[in-house]
This record gives structure tokens, C-alpha cells and sequence, in this order.
């Protein structure tokens, strides 16, 4: 029997948007990662997809994913299950700090082996940090133990892998139809364990935000292969983006002109802070016009 496994990474974020890290704090969607997650559902439907049940973190972006992916599928009402071990990985003290100014600053190199490599840990977070998650309630029942401070790769599958040990792998075995709608980095290490990824080679693996993988897997749960649902060239274009997302010059790919806007003046606000000056507002209304205003406000900060 061939059981048929989907994978969600969450539409884009407002964080993804400002390109910043950040792990488990609770950000909602853009515009245009909930116009993500409608395409992903119908997707799914035009392909004949259904689901008996479904597994999501408990951070809202990854929570109103798998809410849109299952309104638009008129499957509301499968059981759906919410953990921490799903979330996000735990990026520490480099939550909310923008990921190309941080290259610019620290290097590229070392900004990459934070966001891709297996066993590089960001610096912590310390307990006292506003940030800390032991201030949430959504883990008031966790022991501060199990409450990350930072993590790597090999830390976020450490907390993934005995929740697919003990609740998602055996369902599956049964039968059911599974959807799991989670983040990047959870998801790496999901694909990780299940494709055999070395240490060295999952550096280059990028999962792109709101776009369906599938893995095929037998009796054993062993991949017969996988594939990623929808049109190549956008999958491509999207894995591309966020491949690039840790570039001191950071490349855009924004094709909405309300979210170019938007982007353009959170640049902005940020450069009138430093100058205590109040930020200019902008009224472009060529897309390529704002492309370009937005390209060279970058290069004007190197």
C-alpha cells in the first residue's frame, strides 16, 4: 500500500516579508501568504486530495494555514491536532533581527550556518529576555526544561521526531490520510529523517512557504519519492526566495505592488529611526518603479 503524505510550510509570514528571523514568535500572514495557502487548497482539490486528519504547531501562522487548507477543502471537520514539538525551530537571540542586515554585519557565511547547517546553534536567548517562551501561555504546561532557549537542526529534530515516532507515523500505518502544516525548519527535520539527508547535504535544502510537498511512502514509511504539487517555475522562483533570504544584498520577489509598498516603508521607517527624522511616504504606483526604488535603497546602505 502507498501511503500518501502531505507536507505544508506555512504561507508567507509578515516576518518572511521583512525577512527576519523568527522562530517561535507568533507572527501572523501577509496578503500574500493567505493568497498562498487558497492556491495550495485548490491544488490539493483539483488533484483529488483529501484528508482524514491533520497535525499543525501551535504558532497562528502555521494554525490558519492548515484553517484555510482545510475551509477551502470543506474538510473542517477532520480532527486536528496542535503541538509545540512542530513549531518553528528556536532561533534565540537572533528572533526579529532583519537576516541580510545580520550578513552584513556578521558575514553570510556564518548567517548560513545558523539558518542551514545541522548542529550550529544561534547565541541564546536568555531567560530574563522578554522573548522568552516561558512567558507564553500557550506553554504553561511544558516543564521550563523542554522550553527552548536556542536550537540547531539537530535540536528541532531531537523535539519533532518522538512526535512522529509516537502519534503521526502510527496513523498513517492505519491508513489515514495525513496533512501537516508546519514551518521550515520543522519541516527540514521531518525530511531530514525521512529522506536519509546527510549532515553535510541538507545545508542546501529550502522549503518554500505555502506550496504542497507529498512523499509517497510504503508499508514502512520508507519515501518511494516525493514531489512538490503546482506550476515548476513558481516553485523554483519560490524556493529561490527563500534560499536567498540570509544575503547581505537581499534579492526581492515580491510581485504584489501593495506588499512592495509596504516593504518600501518599512525600509524607510527603519532608516528614519536611525536618523529621528520622519519617514517619507511613498505614492509609486509602477511595480517596476518600486522594484527599483527598493533595490537601490539597499545598495545606498552598503
Amino acid at each position: 500500500m502507498v501511503h500518501k503524505l502531505v507536507l505544508l510550510r506555512h504561507g508567507e509570514s509578515v516576518w518572511n516579508l521583512e525577512n527576519r528571523f523568527t522562530g517561535w514568535t507568533d507572527v501572523g500572514l501577509t496578503k500574500k501568504g493567505i493568497k498562498e495557502n487558497i492556491y495550495a487548497a485548490k491544488i490539493l482539490k483539483d488533484e483529488g486530495y483529501s484528508f482524514d486528519v491533520a497535525f499543525t504547531s501551535v504558532l497562528k501562522r502555521g494554525v490558519s494555514t492548515l484553517w484555510t487548507i482545510l475551509e477551502e477543502m470543506d474538510l473542517m471537520w477532520i480532527p486536528v491536532y496542535k503541538t509545540w514539538r512542530l513549531n518553528e525551530r528556536m532561533y534565540g537571540a537572533l528572533q526579529g533581527l532583519n537576516k541580510s542586515e545580520t550578513a552584513k554585519k556578521l558575514g553570510e557565511k556564518q548567517v548560513l550556518l545558523w539558518r542551514r547547517s545541522y548542529d550550529v546553534a544561534p547565541p541564546a536567548l536568555d531567560k530574563t529576555d522578554k522573548r522568552y517562551p516561558g512567558n507564553d501561555p500557550k506553554y504553561s504546561n511544558l516543564d521550563p526544561s523542554e522550553i527552548p532557549l536556542t536550537e540547531s537542526l539537530k535540536d528541532t529534530i531531537a523535539r519533532v521526531l518522538p512526535y512522529w515516532d509516537d502519534v503521526i507515523s502510527p496513523i498513517i500505518k492505519d491508513g489515514a490520510k495525513v496533512v501537516i502544516s508546519a514551518h521550515g525548519n520543522s519541516l527540514r527535520a521531518l525530511v531530514k529523517y525521512l529522506d536519509n539527508v546527510s549532515d553535510e547535504e541538507i545545508i542546501k535544502l529550502n522549503i518554500p512557504t505555502g506550496i504542497p510537498l507529498v512523499y509517497e511512502l510504503d508499508d514502512n514509511l520508507k519515501p518511494i519519492k516525493h514531489y512538490y504539487l503546482g506550476d515548476q517555475e513558481q516553485i523554483e522562483k519560490s524556493i529561490a526566495v527563500t534560499r536567498d533570504e540570509g544575503l547581505a544584498e537581499r534579492h526581492y520577489y515580491i510581485d504584489d505592488p501593495e506588499e512592495i509598498k509596504k516593504a518600501l516603508e518599512t525600509v524607510q521607517i527603519e532608516a528614519a529611526k536611525s536618523r529621528k527624522e520622519k519617514p517619507r511616504h511613498f505614492y509609486i504606483d509602477d511595480p517596476e518603479e518600486i522594484k527599483k526604488s527598493l533595490e537601490n535603497n539597499d545598495k545606498n546602505k552598503e
